[in-house]
């Protein structure tokens, strides 16, 4: 009798495990969303991180993501002045399709503004988005969103979140984290007022800084869309910066 292992190179099936669970943090407020994402996969990134938002007054709180783009949307809402309150994995609704049990949808991000405005994303790769039957379901989901659950819906898209727009809305929210206001004001005066191209040049001109807290306070000012970079490329003292019009 030959052992399977000893000729087929195939690799065995293994049977479906069950979501990674976070265990309880000390002082940080638990996963709040109606469903766990984080199933195991060869190829999707679940993400699971920590931040405080306006809504939730200073505590931290344990936050879900089902892949790296739909943190990188959150991110980017986030940084927004307008910014609020965030909820991940929202409850089900069920649309109607040519299907005889109609599916469900757990929106991937529910985003509240100052203003009280509650938005909606659907957040999908690229190439799932040219299909018609993406476009069928978006249609769908649309057709069957309550008017309780949200004031408007947007598609955001992986084709607008490359590589390095990611790694810079992480680097840019953790340094956000770390306020100096009188800091970002004196570079922001120094970047319209003094003469520069590139981000080093500007941290030059800071002559009362250290060159660190001056670089970050650069870093802060482009994720308030106070100075702009191209988001695109990685984000580092070679970078050109200029004020925001």
């Amino acid at each position: 009798m030959f052992n399977r292992e000893h000729w087929d190179p195939t690799p065995p099936r293994l049977e479906k495990q069950p979501p990674l669970e976070i265990h309880p943090i000390h002082g940080v407020l638990p996963f709040a969303g109606s469903r766990n994402p984080l199933t195991r996969s060869n190829t999707a990134r679940r993400v699971s991180m920590t931040f405080s938002t306006p809504h939730l007054n200073g505590a931290q709180q344990v936050f879900l993501f089902e892949s790296e783009l739909e943190s990188a949307v959150a991110l980017e809402v986030m940084l927004s002045p307008d910014f609020y309150h965030l909820e991940v994995q929202l409850p089900p609704i069920f649309y109607n399709t040519h299907l005889e049990k109609p599916p469900r949808h757990h929106f991937d991000l529910r985003v509240t503004f100052r203003d009280g405005h509650r938005r909606l994303f659907f957040v999908r790769n690229a190439e799932s988005l040219r299909h018609q039957n993406t476009t069928d379901e978006i249609a769908a989901i649309y057709a069957a969103i309550p008017a309780h659950l949200g004031d408007s819906f947007v598609v955001a898209s992986g084709e607008h979140y490359s590589r390095a727009r990611r790694d810079n809305l992480r680097k840019i929210w953790d340094l956000s984290q770390d306020i100096d206001p009188d800091a970002d004001l004196y570079v922001l005066e120094a970047a319209r007022t003094r003469p520069y191209s590139l981000a080093k040049e500007l941290v030059s001109a800071c002559h009362d800084l250290p060159r660190s807290v001056a670089m970050h306070s650069i870093y802060r000012l482009i994720g308030q869309n106070l100075l702009t970079a191209n988001w695109d490329a990685t984000i580092n003292k070679y970078s050109r910066v200029w004020p925001t019009k």
